[in-house]
Formats: structure tokens, sequence, C-alpha cells
């Protein structure tokens, strides 16, 4: 008698322990919010912070950042202060805090150099020159 309460007790926990992991799984790393600091060239924080919030403008964004190319484990020494830092609010996990990524961007005209403290991105340059003019207006306007 006492093994077949077990073995119930095992097949309820599993059960349990199952959908528990299945609820978890379906979680998508959400971009929340964004604050970009503009720069000035002796690198002094240059006018308020900016703070992107509205989920069409951080949609765009990502959809932006998407195009650069990374490359990992890179280190690049730039000849000059960059012009925006942004701040990436990211909820990654359900019901737990959100992680922050710092992206460092140096505007060149028709091209962007971004240098990430994320791990798997690192140094990146984003060459479509709409993405990077869009960047461009929504980070530093």
């Amino acid at each position: 008698m006492g093994g077949m309460c077990m073995r119930n007790l095992s097949v309820i926990l599993g059960l349990l322990l199952f959908l528990l992991a299945g609820c978890n799984n379906n979680f998508q790393p959400e971009l929340t919010r964004i604050d970009a600091q503009k720069i000035s060239f002796d690198g002094t924080k240059n006018g308020e912070e900016r703070i992107i919030a509205d989920k069409q403008s951080l949609q765009a964004i990502e959809q932006a950042m998407s195009k650069v190319t990374w490359e990992p484990n890179t280190k690049a020494d730039m000849a000059r202060r960059e012009d925006a830092i942004a701040t990436f609010f990211v909820q990654e996990e359900k019901n737990m805090p959100e992680r922050l990524y710092e992206y460092r961007i140096w505007f060149e005209g028709e091209t962007a150099t971004i240098i990430s403290s994320k791990e798997n991105e690192g140094y990146g340059r984003l060459v479509a020159k709409d993405q990077v003019h869009f960047l461009e207006a929504e980070l530093l306007d």
C-alpha cells in the first residue's frame, strides 16, 4: 500500500514540474525601455536623458539593431568619444528584474559603430544607412 502512494505522489510531482517548466519556456525576452543620453565631444552628458518606452519605437529600434554585424571578443579603440550611450532594459525572465545592456554608439554619416556590454555582441557595425539615420534620430533628437 505504501509503495502505491509513493508512486502516485511521484507521478503527481513529475506532472507538476513538467507543467511549471512548460510555462517558463513560453516567455520571450522583451525590450521594455531604452534610456538614451547624448554625449558631447569632451565626454560630458549633453542635455536631458531621453526615455523611450512605447512599444512601437522599441520594436523599430530592435529591428534596426538586428542589422548590426557583431564581432564578439573584439576590442576597439575609438579616436573620439561616443555620440550616445543607450541603456537597453530587457525582461529576460518572467517575474525577474530587467537586465541592463549598455550600447556606446558613434554615428559616422552613413554608418555607425556600436560597442555593447552584452557578452555575445561586443563590437559592431551598422552599415544600412536608413537604419543608421533612424537610430540617430531616435536616440539623439
